[in-house]
């Protein structure tokens, strides 16, 4: 329960901060760009929503080999990163001369990120090793949950304050200067209030056996007593670790580096088109005419019910219908239908696109959501979920960061791209090309069931121990690789 509580709060606050700057991005335009028809500029508004993303693939890489060299027990320090770039994102002000107060929400964000990033290794690596194998995959699918339980805390958070500001903004859009601030800075809330519980969580039983070898701690952490006997098994590694070498070693045979592949290219393929459309639903929505409102408070109001009733319809069921089958289908099912079923859909809303648009918006959203569905009720859970369970203990939250890593730069593609490629052959807020970008989303989800099949196993049933097993140290490989030179280099006597 105490897992749950703190990891789920901490993906409750990474979600919340990083797709808050969807409800944003649309009143710092009326804020602060009042002479560019009250929108940001395309490539500003990319910088802004990249830039999380950008700080997140740095936190998953720094992070997951920081967990594997100094232990689960660094699990708190990136909830502090986030706490911090929280706050400065929400108090970004303009200097005299200089940098403006967006230049500094960039740069903040990039802090924030790193935060974020830093929170998909370890409470990957620390649901999954506290768990039992067969209720692992529903664990880490019920904390994953918690993404679009802040997705959609965030647009009803916007959705109150929008409320509570409405008659200063209708007298002054310059009130929008508060609600932006305060929609980013209440994403703090749920981090300082469980930043206690991570830095006090003990280091994980499996960590502690397998790479400290310290079966007393192991035993501790477990509540359990450790036999006499038991205790002679194992001898307390003391002196410091060659990670980098234990790490090369286990990837550098194809058999272990092909299931490193696999989940980092579908993780990379599923987050172009999940980034792509999560971090841009508005202007999805402003496209087929939806949140077009006279006024600014009127297009901010239905942009953001826009958002819930996505966020309600497909985002938060699938990620509960992965937490309810991921113990029945598998991991590797799963993730196969999610990619399949995207492919169809945004091959359909790409095809259709404009007679969608134009004679039966519900039926586009409706289309839209269900995608969506299909994205949590698939791959972006499964492709979290996956890299947690099979590499051993002491590459683990490597392999989970690296893999999370490749997803990261797919999302900064979306991010930086997306903006400027919908407006191919269209002028600016038109989104001419939203069709052939939604074509392009269905050519990735492809590519990622292609990936999925050739190099992506299945892990349900499985216990952490099978891949222990599988684990060869770099001193036993050089002493393999000695021994094979040295067979080869031995003439064999014919008969």
């Amino acid at each position: 329960m105490r897992t749950i509580l703190t990891s789920g709060a901490g993906f409750f606050t990474d979600s919340y901060d990083v797709f808050i700057i969807n409800l944003v991005t649309p009143m710092l335009g009326y804020v602060y760009y009042k002479d560019n028809n009250s929108k940001m500029p395309t490539d500003i508004e990319g910088i802004i929503k990249g830039m999380a993303s950008v700080g997140t693939l740095i936190g998953q890489l720094t992070f997951g080999f920081l967990s594997d060299i100094f232990g689960r027990k660094i699990y708190g320090l990136e909830l502090m990163i986030i706490i911090l770039g929280t706050i400065n994102c929400a108090t970004s002000g303009s200097a005299v001369r200089g940098v403006s107060a967006i230049g500094f929400l960039g740069c903040w964000r990039l802090l924030l990120g790193i935060g974020v990033g830093g929170d998909y290794p370890m409470s990957a690596t620390i649901t999954s090793e506290w768990s039992s194998a067969g209720r692992r995959g529903m664990m880490m699918a019920l904390i994953f949950s918690m993404q679009g339980i802040g997705n959609l805390a965030a647009a009803i958070v916007t959705l109150i304050l929008l409320a509570i500001f409405k008659n200063a903004i209708n007298a002054d859009v310059d009130n929008l200067d508060y609600v932006w601030r305060l929609c980013i800075g209440l994403g703090a809330v749920p981090a300082v209030a469980t930043i206690y519980l991570r830095f006090t969580m003990p280091e994980s039983p499996r960590y502690s056996l397998n790479v400290n070898h310290d079966v007393e701690a192991a035993a501790m952490a477990k509540g359990q007593q450790v036999s006499a006997e038991l205790a002679k098994q194992y001898t307390k590694v003391e002196e410091k670790r060659n990670h980098w070498a234990e790490f090369t070693a286990y990837f550098g045979q194809w058999r272990h580096f092909k299931v490193l592949l696999g989940t980092s290219l579908s993780w990379f393929l599923l987050d172009i088109a999940f980034y792509g459309l999560g971090l841009n639903n508005s202007y999805v929505l402003a496209a087929i005419g939806y949140s077009r409102k006279p006024t600014a408070f009127e297009t901010l109001w239905a942009n953001t019910v826009g958002q819930i009733i996505i966020t309600c319809l497909g985002s938060v069921p699938g990620y509960y219908l992965t937490v309810i089958f991921i113990e029945r289908w598998g991991r590797r099912t799963i993730q196969m239908m999610g990619f399949a079923v995207t492919t169809v859909l945004f091959t359909i809303l790409a095809a259709a696109y404009y007679p969608l648009r134009d004679n039966s918006t519900p039926a586009f959203i409706f289309l839209f959501t269900l995608a969506q569905l299909f994205q949590n009720f698939g791959a972006n859970s499964t492709t979290f979920i996956i890299p947690g369970e099979v590499f051993p203990t002491k590459v683990r939250s490597s392999a989970h960061g690296i893999s999370a890593a490749s997803g990261k730069a797919g999302a900064i593609i979306a991010a930086f791209a997306f903006n400027v490629l919908v407006d191919v052959n269209g002028a600016p807020g038109e989104h001419a090309f939203l069709p052939e970008t939604l074509g392009i989303f269905a050519a990735v989800m492809f590519l990622g069931l292609v990936v999925t099949v050739l190099w992506v196993p299945e892990s349900m049933g499985k216990d952490l121990d099978e891949f222990e097993e599988d684990y060869v140290s770099p001193g036993l490989v050089a002493v393999s690789d000695q021994t094979s030179i040295q067979n080869e280099a031995t003439p064999t006597s014919k008969a």
